[in-house]
């Protein structure tokens, strides 16, 4: 699953897109499954450390501490989100 996020925060508004890197990091960090995004089982916390994994991978420049990039945000919401399905195989010709 891939989430681009529009963050807008005291000083700036940027998009950032997640990576399996980012959503693994949130599933570890807050003890939960990719599968509850589907359900709407995210809250703002879970999007703002998304968001903030994904600006470090992005090398987008943010607080070493995401409570303090967490103080900064105005608003955070989802863009777009594509559910990545990587046991989909490949089109079998027809005969």
């Amino acid at each position: 699953m891939q989430l681009t996020l529009k963050v807008t925060s005291d000083s700036d508004t940027y998009e950032v897109t997640t990576n399996l890197y980012v959503i693994v990091a949130w599933e570890r960090k807050f003890k939960t499954k990719a599968s509850n995004l589907a359900s709407g089982g995210v809250g703002i916390e879970d999007l703002a450390f998304m968001a903030y994994e994904s600006c470090k991978v992005s090398n987008i420049s943010v607080s070493p501490s995401f409570d303090d990039y967490l103080k900064k945000l105005v608003n955070i919401e989802v863009v777009e989100d594509v559910v990545l399905n990587p046991t989909d195989g490949a089109p079998i010709p027809e005969a």
